[in-house]
């Protein structure tokens, strides 16, 4: 028998509301809700209020409507908005399950519906950015001239300088893969570097900027594929892998309602630049919550994250190489 268990909560595992623990309460009665295809009175007030609840920290509100959205799907949403029409947040939960739902194909969502709605909930609480959030991903997923994105963005911005959702959704649009290239996403990149705080919500956009270069060079196969990793080796790339891994996982430096899905960006980046022992401190930090990306870039995401974790992440010094001295 071992002296030692290890705790269950440390085990990995895939939560979508990582350590909101409230969230996570709501989720699970939601999703009940949703396999029987009918929303309760009580479930109603359970949504309004954890999303309330968030008040004007609007990045856990953003992360409460996603993980509500996709808890939700596709009736649930409607059938809450059709009950208050006047209420914000349902309006919001309706967008962003329309935006989820417009990504399957044949889906049949009109988004310039969904666009109206973002219109009646910007005017209901004028503060609140997430309507323009949802407005500019609309925008993203038709591949809309950045003409359009560019007076969005700047409504954004006035409002919530380093809204973490809104830098995502820029990245993807500004990507080779949609509708920019590497120059724009460098261009975005040295925009914020300089001004961004280091522990705000979007602090993790530069490491997604890098493992989806990093992924993009892997899928392109011959010699773009065999150089993949020098992109990690790269100066401003190590520079931000050596300032995350120094910070990052210490107790209360990352505060955002996303911070957990950071770490597990960062412990990724550091693993695919061979830094094995700081990746190891990261795994550790992150308690055993997994993310589906980017861990699933490489096969089953809680399989892969449960390896890592069990090489890197027990503290038994031969478990794993050494990683970069600074």
């Amino acid at each position: 028998m071992p002296v030692f268990r290890r705790r269950k909560g440390s085990l990995p595992r895939l939560v979508p509301e990582l350590d909101d623990r409230t969230l996570g309460q709501v989720r699970r009665r939601v999703e009940t809700c949703w396999s029987r295809g009918s929303l309760d009175t009580a479930v109603m007030a359970s949504m309004a209020d954890v999303i309330n609840e968030a008040g004007q920290d609007w990045d856990r509100k953003a992360h409460r409507l996603a993980v509500l959205a996709r808890a939700a799907g596709r009736s649930l949403p409607g059938i809450w908005r059709q009950h208050n029409p006047q209420d914000q947040n349902a309006l919001l939960l309706h967008a962003w399950s329309d935006l989820m739902q417009a990504r399957q194909e044949g889906s049949g969502v009109d988004l310039h519906e969904t666009r109206e709605t973002c219109r009646l909930a910007a005017d209901m609480l004028p503060a609140d950015p997430t309507p323009w959030t949802l407005h500019l991903a609309t925008l993203r997923l038709e591949q809309r001239p950045s003409t359009e994105l560019s007076a969005v963005w700047r409504e954004i911005k006035a409002r919530d300088p380093w809204n973490r959702e809104a830098h995502l959704q820029a990245l993807g649009y500004l990507s080779p893969d949609e509708c920019g290239s590497s120059a724009l996403v460098l261009d975005l990149l040295d925009g914020v570097r300089a001004a961004m705080p280091p522990d705000a919500p979007a602090a993790g956009l530069e490491l997604t900027a890098l493992i989806s270069s990093h992924q993009r060079a892997v899928l392109g196969g011959g010699l773009m594929a065999v150089g993949a990793g020098e992109i990690w080796r790269r100066p401003e790339a190590a520079k931000a892998l050596d300032h995350a891994a120094h910070y990052w996982p210490g107790p209360g430096f990352l505060t955002h309602a996303a911070a957990l899905a950071d770490l597990n960006l960062l412990a990724y980046a550091l693993i695919k630049a061979g830094r094995t022992t700081e990746a190891g401190a990261v795994l550790r930090a992150t308690g055993g919550v997994v993310t589906p990306w980017p861990w699933s870039m490489d096969g089953d995401a809680l399989e892969r994250f449960s390896h890592y974790h069990g090489r890197y992440a027990t503290g038994d010094p031969d478990s794993g190489s050494t990683g970069r001295r600074r």
